[in-house]
């Protein structure tokens, strides 16, 4: 048997409406998803509290409050290959919304 190099392969998500295309490998899809689902609810949690207006406003204090957790976690039981898959999947979806704003502007 010969070992198959991953392909990245484009991958749809949602995040508080908003769809984004996604680079990721067939192995990384479940942790994609996961990260989305987190990252979802973060930012639908952030903007209910009313505090806190526009998307790109949400989305960085959601950034803010994911790495604070990361940063403060002490638990050796922490998958840290997974906070890092969130927090790249996180920029992605920074970069998207971001770029989706300049362009509004």
């Amino acid at each position: 048997m010969t070992a198959e190099k991953s392909i990245a392969k484009s991958v749809d998500v949602q995040i508080m409406g908003r769809e984004f295309s996604v680079a990721c490998t067939d192995e990384a899809r479940q942790g994609l998803m996961d990260a989305v689902a987190y990252l979802d609810k973060k930012m639908r949690d952030i903007r209910d509290s009313g505090k806190i207006v526009g998307v790109e406003r949400i989305a960085m204090m959601a950034a803010l409050n994911l790495a604070h957790e990361v940063l403060n976690t002490k638990n050796g039981d922490i998958d840290i290959g997974d906070y890092k898959r969130r927090i790249n999947a996180m920029h992605n979806q920074l970069d998207e919304a971001i770029a989706e704003q300049n362009q509004l502007l």
